[in-house]
């Protein structure tokens, strides 16, 4: 499979292959998703809906509500583009490389627009609900993996938020190497998910 990737995350320590139930298995939808960058400024507003779930089409961005510390905050979410790397990647990215076989990396990159609400001063939660399926399938979470890939941030290094501002956050799955679509998911608290699609 060519190289599809313009930033893998694999400069941490040997990460571990998480082999959940779920994990590119069940094909049920994130409601039990993993909870897992610099700031952006200036990004071209993109068109946005309520909160009602569903597949969306690419640039558009979803409105959701999430239960922060301080109180609850309005969400814009856009799923912006998935990096999917190589089996050979993936292999060194695993304790075991058997874990990997027929295996490839996909980095999710998402952007999270504080809309309403109060102002967070220690982290968010905002990332927990965004899962990595392929052709219909969730994949596997990729334990380890850093948060500080090339345009991505640690959302546990957020701090300060604000209404307005933006963070783009990183989620690294394990897929099968023979995937045709990649689906990015995120959803409220007991909602349904949101579904981007990016064909590979």
């Amino acid at each position: 499979m060519p190289h599809r990737t313009t930033a893998l995350r694999l400069a941490a320590p040997v990460a571990v292959l998480a082999l959940a139930l779920t994990a590119c298995g069940s094909g049920d939808d994130d409601t039990d998703a993993d909870a897992k960058s610099p700031a952006t400024t200036g990004a071209t507003p993109s068109p946005s809906r309520p909160a009602s779930g569903g597949d969306m089409a690419a640039g558009e961005s979803a409105t959701g509500k999430v239960a922060e510390d301080p109180g609850e905050v309005t969400y814009e979410v856009l799923a912006q583009r998935v990096d999917v790397g190589t089996e050979a990647e993936a292999a060194k990215a695993v304790a075991d490389a058997a874990d990997a076989k027929g295996k490839v990396l996909a980095t999710a990159y998402l952007r999270y627009t504080h809309k309403g609400g109060p102002a967070l001063t220690g982290g968010s939660d905002v990332h927990d609900a965004a899962t990595v399926f392929a052709d219909g399938r969730r994949g596997g979470v990729l334990v380890g993996a850093p948060e500080d890939a090339p345009g991505c941030e640690d959302p546990y290094d957020v701090e300060s938020w604000k209404q307005g501002e933006s963070h783009v956050f990183c989620e690294t799955y394990v897929i099968p190497a023979d995937a045709t679509g990649v689906e990015v998911h995120w959803s409220e608290e007991d909602g349904e998910p949101y579904v981007w699609t990016f064909p590979q």
